[in-house]
């Protein structure tokens, strides 16, 4: 670790690969050539038109994304998401399933209670959301417009590390935190969404793999930008997308392929996070709260066994250069998040200051 990049452990805006940066660091004044910034380019210009396409390309190569479905690169987060899910996918239904384990449910469901009935088809609210419901325990409505849950919390970090089966019933999937981590079965579900800021790239974009079957028949007053369909028809170009976002999502695509796609990335994820955990299980001084079946590879919450010492860790974690290790407001305590950019060594350094700190407090 050179002196001025630091280990960057926060939840989103993320850490992102050096490989990346500094490709974009070189060709920020002149793209390959062409004179001019990806920043200056017209979206419909056939440079940065080319961008898009490679960008589209490349995701579909490393997710082997089905020819039925379409690949929306849209602005407004996951958080736009919450609405344009159900003014999207409803058509004609009266009610959406949810599955609520943690703050991200609670806001995705506050949202689709304005547009639907929604039913809570399982919670984990009962056990401080530490936990993945187990699928026996869903109560599911054959009716249902889509079944929408939240693969990883990131706040509570938990991270369901197995796909529900929905049976008809589209499965809707919030991966803004945990997209490209692992390899998907993107057939099992009927819509995928993802903030950038986490797995992707920079902040501003957001990806959306939509199913041809559930776009074209949105709720009456929908607005335009709202509507899939929309988006898909026009190559999401439809207005000027997050030129630059997507310009760094490509380059992100390709630093995953060169590490081996996400069948490497995903053996990469499980020896960083069974470091930390493991680092965490021998500690009487550290807690983590997750149910070790549901514990997440991207989000590692903990907390010390004296609050009092809170301050403490992370002044000294950060002369160290290891930072934003705060956890949520909600829950207090530390949060360490370890997407696909953060390095082993990343890891290994908070391992090994986390072991300091308790022999000399302990």
């Amino acid at each position: 670790m050179t002196m001025e990049r630091i280990y960057n452990f926060s939840a989103g805006p993320a850490i992102l690969p050096q490989d990346v940066l500094e490709q974009a660091r070189d060709e920020m004044l002149n793209w390959q050539g062409c004179g001019m910034s990806v920043m200056e380019m017209s979206h419909r210009g056939k440079e940065f038109m080319a961008i898009a396409a490679q960008a589209e390309s490349d995701l579909r190569e490393l997710l082997h994304i089905p020819a039925h479905y379409k690949v929306l690169f849209l602005q407004g987060g996951a958080s736009s998401q919450f609405a344009m899910v159900p003014m999207n996918l409803l058509r004609g239904k009266k009610s959406a399933d949810y599955v609520n384990t943690g703050e991200w449910s609670k806001k995705a469901i506050k949202e689709a209670k304005k547009y639907t009935s929604v039913n809570v088809a399982a919670s984990s609210e009962d056990a401080n959301f530490s936990y993945a419901p187990s699928q026996d325990k869903w109560k599911l409505d054959a009716d249902a417009a889509y079944v929408h849950f939240t693969p990883n919390e990131t706040i509570g970090g938990v991270e369901f590390n197995w796909v529900p089966d929905t049976g008809a019933v589209p499965l809707v999937a919030d991966m803004s935190s945990t997209i490209l981590s692992r390899p998907l079965d993107i057939a099992k579900y009927g819509l995928i969404y993802a903030g950038a800021q986490k797995n992707i790239g920079p902040a501003g974009l957001t990806i959306v793999i939509v199913r041809d079957d559930l776009i074209g028949e949105t709720l009456p007053g929908t607005p335009t930008m709202l509507d899939y369909k929309i988006h898909a028809d026009n190559e999401s170009m439809y207005n000027t997308p997050p030129t630059y976002g997507i310009y760094v999502a490509g380059l992100v695509f390709k630093w995953l392929k060169r590490m081996g796609g996400l069948e490497a990335m995903e053996k990469h994820n499980i020896e960083k996070a069974a470091l930390l955990y493991d680092c965490l299980d021998k500690s009487s001084f550290y807690h983590c709260p997750t149910a070790r079946a549901d514990r997440s590879r991207m989000n590692v919450p903990f907390t010390l066994k004296d609050a009092a010492l809170d301050e403490e860790f992370l002044k000294q974690a950060k002369a160290l250069g290891l930072v934003q290790l705060k956890g949520h407001r909600s829950v207090g305590g530390m949060r360490a998040s370890i997407y696909n950019a953060m390095p082993m060594d990343g890891v290994r350094a908070l391992a090994g200051f986390m072991q300091e700190f308790e022999k000399a407090h302990a």
